[in-house]
């Protein structure tokens, strides 16, 4: 404890700093009741709380025409550097990258003088390292709205982290390899807002169900009960966000496997899930990016697991396959554009199955 309280000792002498060209602003601490969470955060040290997952956002509403936030990056290997997406009201999202451990970001100047809403989400997945939220500086700090009660979890792999979806920045095969990413932007927060729903991502890039790319020593049973998912550390408690919705998109990085094998292990996968979440809908997706071999075998998988479920008793378990592959963003992965398209087929589905 001592390196957090020393960490946030030298945050506070920096705010110190910042207060003196702020006028009347205040510094409200990440653990005031005002400050929003959602997504797999670690609390234990609730004045800092961490988290590693791609699209972990924080809201809170701030009356003022000034906002800024202190945010810690982990910089894991002493430079990687996540990206934040921001929204300010109904304003365009933007997407910063962090440039040192500590930032302190001018989130709203020039605001009109009145109430307003901003959201912070992690852009970037668990392999570039974990951020810690110190808080907020405004004028003044207001009660926030009460979130939406729908509830939506995405299990997946690079394409549902929003990797190589963004190239606004760096050109795909420029930069670092997280430069492209885009969380916020993926079709599982896209969903989740077209939808009127919370969303969490529980999603590491190269990851499979039985088999994972690139000598990555952990599959998505290993780590989906993890809040530090990529290092396999840390339960996680699963009483804190009970889904509606629960989605499955994994099988790209597997490719074809033995049908009774990889079949086993995904009945298996989601008897984990309805044990946690009981009343959950779990819908089980074909890969987007996938190719038409890939595609025709998950179809058949699918097909057959769904059936087996619930044929024993589980109605609540369905499927939908994709209408084609999404592959013009990077590495192969679907684009922003392509994120949106598929978003709009998961919400519709996902509106009719639940009649929301």
């Amino acid at each position: 404890m001592k390196t957090k309280k020393g960490k946030f000792v030298l945050i506070l002498a920096l705010l110190l700093c910042a207060f003196v060209n702020s006028g009347s602003a205040k510094f409200y601490a990440a653990n005031n009741p005002h400050i929003q969470y959602t997504g797999r955060i670690d609390f234990s040290n609730p004045e800092l709380p961490r988290f590693w997952s791609p699209g972990v956002y924080i809201e809170a509403r701030f009356k003022g025409t000034f906002c800024q936030v202190t945010i810690n990056d982990e910089m894991l290997w002493g430079h990687s550097h996540n990206y934040i997406s921001i929204v300010i009201d109904d304003q365009p999202v933007k997407r910063l990258k962090l440039t040192d451990k500590t930032n302190i970001i001018n989130l709203g100047e020039n605001l009109k003088d009145g109430n307003h809403k901003i959201t912070l989400c992690k852009s970037t997945e668990s392999g570039i390292g974990y951020l810690e939220f110190a808080g907020i500086t405004c004028d003044k700090l207001l009660k926030a709205t009460p979130l939406p009660k729908r509830k939506i979890e995405l299990y997946g792999n690079s394409i549902t982290c929003g990797t190589g979806s963004d190239t606004s920045e760096f050109p795909c095969d420029t930069g670092q390899w997280y430069d492209q990413h885009n969380a916020y932007m993926s079709y599982g927060p896209v969903t989740a807002r077209m939808l009127n729903a919370q969303w969490m991502l529980s999603s590491v890039s190269g990851i499979g169900l039985m088999h994972s790319c690139c000598n990555m020593d952990i599959e998505m049973p290993d780590v989906y009960d993890k809040l530090n998912m990529r290092e396999n550390k840390i339960n996680w408690d699963f009483s804190k966000y009970q889904p509606d919705v629960v989605t499955i998109a994994l099988g790209q990085n597997d490719g074809i496997q033995d049908s009774t094998t990889f079949c086993s292990k995904y009945i298996e996968l989601v008897h984990h899930f309805r044990s946690v979440y009981p009343k959950a809908t779990i819908v089980c997706l074909t890969s987007p990016m996938a190719d038409q071999k890939l595609v025709t075998t998950l179809k058949k998988y699918l097909s057959a697991i769904a059936e087996q479920l619930n044929n024993n008793g589980d109605k609540n378990v369905y499927t939908y396959f994709f209408s084609k592959q999404f592959s013009n963003g990077c590495g192969g992965h679907p684009n922003l554009a392509q994120h949106t398209e598929i978003a709009n087929e998961l919400a519709a589905f996902i509106k009719k199955i639940k009649n929301w």
